[in-house]
């Protein structure tokens, strides 16, 4: 049985803060997409990717706190939809990944004589990996509340 969307959102007891996370993360990755692909002469460039850089380690780390913990999404997920526990570790997993390539990626703006193309290329593979996650998280909440195969709750 496939339930409406509305059916799901209202099973989603997080759906205030939920998606304004997810908006947050999403806005931040876009703000380091595109100062990494401003032009690099700009003495700033590097100033300016760092900035961005800290506001997506921040709205990744709101993203965590709102998503993890006892009272976060993944435990509501779980509470719905135990079978989801391997993609929920899997996404806690990422997690834990991410803050590791963000945190690379700052280090690499802050050696001396660092080529842009490395920190666009670092850039690139962070946001791709920091959207396939998104995307998974989006697939295992869509895998919960909209299809019901009974005998779970």
């Amino acid at each position: 049985m496939v339930h409406s969307t509305s059916t799901a959102a209202a099973r989603f007891g997080r759906s205030a803060s939920a998606p304004r996370h997810r908006v947050e993360l999403l806005r931040a990755a876009e703000d380091l997409e595109r100062v990494t692909a401003a032009p690099a002469r700009d003495p700033a460039w590097l100033t300016q990717v760092a900035r961005r850089l800290a506001a997506l380690r921040s709205a990744l780390t709101e993203h965590i706190v709102a998503t993890e913990g006892s009272d976060g999404l993944y435990a509501e997920l779980l509470g719905y939809a135990p079978r989801l526990n391997r993609g929920v570790a899997g996404l806690v997993a990422e997690h834990g990944a991410l803050l590791v390539a963000v945190d690379a990626l700052a280090r690499q703006v802050h050696r001396p004589h660092v080529s842009p193309e490395i920190i666009r290329d670092a850039g690139e593979e962070l946001l791709a990996d920091l959207a396939l996650h998104r995307q998974r998280g989006a697939d295992l909440i869509y895998e919960a509340y909209a299809t019901d195969i009974g005998g779970e709750t």
